[in-house]
């Protein structure tokens, strides 16, 4: 019920009307190939059923910062998830790079998304995957889960050509673009999965 209320509120910064099913968290994660990541960013967590999914992937050193721009659902999370490695900051994933320095981070292995870059303006799209880009470390994923496919061709101009897949166990069924920031000679190596 908090997720629908959220989308009511803000029906365009709230990607779907329910939450993710397990079938797409499930997905979302082996995607992700965060088993051996420090630092994982997620952004638009909602009401945090890819967070705990992610959460029980991760282990015991690495740390989510989930990045949520509703108040509401960024305090139902701090209430909700009680776990040292997580967290949660309220505030724009323009603010990508100033949100990990924050907190002392001076990269992400992995940046997830959940939010809808097809209600937004396509220039904050662009912003927003641009900064992805500058706070992947080298070899570093970013994952973007979403109903329409506004964010490929976006990150296509960032990123290159994505890998794509469908989860249609999901209602709405989602396609997850999956891509990897390139590794210049000496930066080491990209991330399994």
């Amino acid at each position: 019920m908090k997720f629908l209320r959220g989308f009511l509120r803000r029906p365009k910064q709230v990607g779907s009307i329910i939450p993710s099913s397990r079938f797409l968290e499930r997905r979302i994660v082996r995607n992700a190939g965060i088993e051996r990541a420090n630092v994982v960013v997620e952004l638009g967590p909602g009401t945090g059923g890819t967070t705990r999914a992610l959460l029980n992937a991760l282990h015991n050193d690495a740390r989510l910062v989930a990045i949520e721009i509703d108040a509401g659902f960024a305090s139902w999370l701090r209430s909700q998830i009680r776990d040292p490695r997580l967290t949660v900051h309220q505030g724009s994933a323009e603010d990508l790079q100033q949100i990990l320095t924050q907190y002392g981070f001076d990269s992400a292995d992995v940046v997830l998304s959940g939010i809808p870059f097809s209600t937004m303006p396509r220039a904050t799209g662009t912003a927003i995957l641009s900064g992805v880009k500058r706070a992947l470390r080298p070899g570093g994923r970013f994952v973007a889960y979403q109903m329409r496919d506004r964010v490929k061709t976006l990150g296509r101009r960032v990123f290159g050509q994505p890998r794509v897949q469908i989860e249609i166990r999901n209602i709405p069924p989602m396609r997850v673009f999956v891509w990897d920031k390139s590794v210049t000679p000496g930066n080491g190596p990209a991330l399994g999965g």
